[in-house]
């Protein structure tokens, strides 16, 4: 009975223990089981994270091997258990959502100009956000999300360096949004496309959440080139937690809540987005550890009907406008900055409080920013607001200046 017994309780203990997943996609395979080991032809690591993250139940771990990626992390649906999350571990890697351009995609229509008629799926929003990235810089055409958006340029007009998107509206669907149309890049006369290192934006996200989750953690990873968020999260999700994650150079928001989600971050680097951290809706979110650079159309971005903290952060401001918080009516945004500082690197720039935005500022250091209150609600503890230190003469137009200046439009006005 006892030797009938003994097997019976050793399957029961191996189920109560945490699986770890490997991903590499270099060595990997899709039919392996995803372990450590290679002892036969099963074992070792699976190829993509879809198989692994597939695979993963509540307490299991997927880890990236430190590599690039040519694919997203898609969460949907996904569930652990109080104590047992599942968990996505990048150890450092990057997920990223450009491809190179195919020639054979490409044909030339005239010397230097190549056309493409069917990309990707596109609709608007795609375009507003869209960029190429020629040897590795992205090219935004002086567009981009949630900031200034110039008319795209006459195909006549490109210059070598330079792209544009021609819509076709004959080849519209009625009651739906996608669009049609032909890309367009311009290269020097004799330049050849496949020599000259341009890649485009194909996948929309780093990491996506989408539907019901519960107990997830991401952590160790980097989302970078996608044509919308480097974190991308949507539906209803709670007791999902980020750490050591970081969003580089991404068409629309580094990291962004939509509808009903909940969760934390501790360690964010967002750099080079359109948007550093862009919460909307009725999210709930908390960040710890903030680093912001270099972004392109608003640096922090919360709207909708709930609240959200950043603590510990520093935000270097070159964005179109540094912060907006609004509420929807009949709700209430609010965010508390806790030991925050923020500089503007570029010009002056309005932070714009709206109807419906609480601004809670404790211990915040905000320089170079004309702090507005627009019908919203701003208060201070331990703050200072003042002019960001001149650089280079670059804001002449600010000398002689005043910290009260500054200030002056504290109070709500129409």
């Amino acid at each position: 009975m006892l030797r009938s017994f003994l097997p019976a309780l050793l399957a029961f203990t191996t189920a109560l223990h945490a699986t770890d997943y490997y991903v590499d996609p270099v060595s990997g395979d899709d039919h392996a089981n995803g372990f450590a080991t290679k002892a036969d032809g099963t074992n070792g690591p699976v190829k993509t994270i879809a198989r692994a993250v597939k695979a993963a139940l509540p307490g299991d771990t997927v880890h990236l091997a430190t590599a690039v990626y040519k694919e997203s992390a898609v969460f949907h649906n996904r569930t652990g258990e109080p104590g047992k999350p599942i968990t996505l571990d990048g150890h450092g890697a990057t997920l990223d959502g450009s491809d190179a351009l195919n020639p054979a995609d490409w044909p030339e229509v005239s010397p230097g100009l190549f056309r493409n008629d069917n990309l990707l799926r596109l609709d608007d929003a795609v375009l507003q956000r869209w960029f190429f990235l020629w040897d590795g810089k992205m090219n935004h055409m002086g567009r981009t999300s949630k900031g200034l958006r110039p008319d795209l340029k006459k195909v006549e007009e490109l210059q070598p360096g330079e792209w544009t998107f021609v819509k076709d509206d004959a080849r519209s669907v009625p009651k739906s949004a996608q669009i049609f149309g032909s890309f367009y890049v311009k290269l020097p006369p004799g330049q050849e496309l496949a020599d000259a290192h341009i890649a485009a934006p194909m996948r929309s996200a780093g990491i996506q959440i989408s539907g019901t989750n519960h107990w997830i953690t991401i952590r160790n990873v980097n989302a970078t080139h996608v044509y919308n968020d480097g974190y991308n999260i949507h539906g209803s999700c709670r007791d999902v937690v980020f750490e050591h994650i970081g969003a580089f150079e991404c068409g629309d928001d580094g990291i962004s809540a939509h509808d009903d989600c909940r969760y934390v971050v501790d360690g964010l680097v967002s750099i080079g987005n359109s948007t550093g951290i862009a919460d909307t809706v009725d999210s709930v979110t908390e960040y710890d550890h903030v680093f912001i650079k270099d972004c392109l159309g608003v640096d922090l971005l919360f709207v909708g009907t709930n609240r959200h903290v950043i603590r510990n952060g520093i935000v270097l401001s070159h964005a179109h406008t540094p912060l907006s918080l609004s509420g929807t009516d009949p709700g209430t945004c609010s965010l508390l900055l806790d030991n925050v500082f923020i500089r503007r690197e570029a010009e002056p720039a309005e932070a714009r409080v709206s109807k419906g935005g609480a601004l809670d500022l404790q211990h915040v250091t905000l320089l170079g920013c004309h702090l507005v209150a627009a019908d919203g609600k701003v208060t201070m503890d331990d703050t200072v607001i003042g002019l960001a230190p001149e650089k280079n003469g670059l804001w002449g137009a600010a000398r002689g200046a005043k910290a009260p200046a500054l200030l002056k439009e504290l109070t709500p006005h129409p």
